[in-house]
């Protein structure tokens, strides 16, 4: 079946009213589709998403997912909307297919994909390897989980142009044909244990990026990370491997202080470690994959070292936002997940007050004991999971709450002392206090501000 086909004149339901909802709807209405949005939120909670659908004549609905949906030729379906849910399961009974945004929006792109996946550090890769295909003179497409839906951009993918796509586990659980040229899995730690149930079903939600994927592509694998080299995963493709380690088997390679590419069996010196901008051996990893990657389609390794000796990092993800009477904060509100936490810890110099919590995901606290013993002065805790928490932290750090994130960064602020460093990385989702992750690092950042324009005194720093 055509592009054309699969679309043009078709009903094409879509359930969510998210950024990638309205993407997809403003797509299949260009393509010539007959798309039909519905949402269980109110109209009140979705004016910016109803205005751009009435300015395009899209139907739509609020309030509620009638049965409308059920005359829909398919579904597209939002990744926060679980498979579980009321409306997905009447959908399943009607018998009609229901994909992902990075799904649809991949039927019409022209140019490669290159899809990111993992535990942590996905939207950092995603956005250096975009930043590399950039320097190198592609015409790169940066998109998908990241915030850029990859509906909106598909169609101006050029035949020699790059999509550089974040892809979620969420969007992989309604793939059909989806088939990137250069596939990546990170990494994989526990995450997400809340909708998929255990970690088994998490770790083969993600292995779906290369269920596609044909003998001429490339997956790209972390040496490093048990459970990505695996033989779990089924592929066609060729396995290749990233490290930052000394190894023989490896497309990629750190010896003797520098980071090296494999190849056609030569090796390619790329850049020495310590000139790398962004910091913590996590963000070497996220740099020899990007190299890796980027190295496969032909990229030159000055075009591949300019980028890492220059890329500074992304907003909510270690961000350095300021330094307050010598107090200096750091935003990290991307760490959604305990793993993401421990490398934030090992990246940012101590003695540092921590701000953690949210809504939990199900996994242990426990191992930033580890990363955080002789490191963290206290942990400050908000949200749904303080409980939690205090009970597998308590008792090994002095554990505090705070009912808002301004009260946590207030609290710091006063018991801090120059040099020491405040932290926010909260192992935690955002959705029990925020729309989502950037929210609460933009409230972070908006209370760092208040400090600075004296809206609050620092304690004398008289010791």
């Amino acid at each position: 079946m055509t592009v054309e086909e699969r679309i043009r004149g078709r009903k094409i339901g879509i359930v969510g009213m998210a950024r990638s909802g309205v993407a997809a709807a403003l797509l299949a209405d260009k393509l010539g589709g007959r798309p039909f949005v519905s949402d269980s939120g109110s109209a009140a909670a979705l004016s910016d998403q109803l205005h751009k659908l009435k300015n395009a004549n899209i139907p739509f609905e609020t309030d509620g997912h009638s049965n409308y949906l059920l005359e829909c030729d398919y579904i597209i379906i939002s990744p926060g909307i679980p498979l579980t849910s009321d409306i997905a399961q009447r959908i399943r009974k009607k018998g009609l297919p229901i994909f992902s945004e990075i799904e649809f929006a991949s039927w019409v792109c022209r140019g490669q994909i290159v899809a990111i996946t993992g535990s942590n550090g996905k939207t950092t890769t995603t956005t250096l390897i975009g930043e590399i295909f950039k320097a190198a003179g592609w015409k790169t497409f940066v998109c998908g989980n990241i915030g850029l839906p990859f509906a909106e951009v598909a169609t101006e993918v050029p035949s020699d142009g790059v999509a550089v796509v974040e892809v979620s586990n969420y969007q992989l659980e309604t793939i059909a044909d989806f088939k990137p040229q250069v596939a990546m899995i990170l990494n994989l730690t526990e995450d997400h244990l809340e909708r998929h149930g255990s970690f088994e079903e998490y770790k083969l939600a993600k292995y779906r990026i290369t269920e596609n994927q044909f003998s001429t592509d490339y997956l790209l694998l972390n040496w490093d990370d048990a459970n990505t080299v695996s033989t779990e995963i089924k592929t066609l493709a060729k396995q290749l491997f990233f490290s930052i380690e000394d190894t023989d088997n490896t497309a990629s390679f750190v010896r003797g202080g520098w980071l090296y590419v494999r190849k056609d069996n030569r090796e390619e010196q790329i850049i020495a470690c310590d000139d790398i901008l962004i910091p913590g051996p996590h963000n070497l990893q996220n740099a020899a994959a990007a190299a890796t990657a980027t190295s496969l389609l032909g990229v030159n390794a000055a075009s591949i070292s300019h980028v890492l000796r220059t890329f500074s990092g992304v907003e909510h993800r270690l961000e350095r936002v300021d330094s307050v009477a010598g107090i200096n904060f750091v935003n990290d509100s991307k760490a959604t997940n305990v793993d993401s936490v421990c490398y934030a810890l090992q990246s940012v110099n101590p003695p540092l007050y921590l701000i953690a919590g949210g809504r939990e995901k199900g996994a242990s606290y426990k191992p930033l004991i580890q990363y955080g013993k002789g490191k963290i002065k206290e942990i400050v805790v908000i949200g749904e999971a303080q409980e939690k928490l205090l009970q597998e932290l308590g008792s090994e750090f002095h554990v505090r709450f705070a009912d808002s994130l301004e009260e946590a960064v207030r609290h710091c602020f006063e018991k801090a002392y120059p040099g020491e460093t405040v932290l926010l990385s909260p192992a935690c989702a955002s959705f029990d206090m925020f729309d989502n992750f950037e929210h609460r690092g933009r409230v972070f950042k908006t209370a760092i501000a208040e400090l600075r324009n004296g809206k609050k005194n620092h304690k004398s720093t008289t010791i």
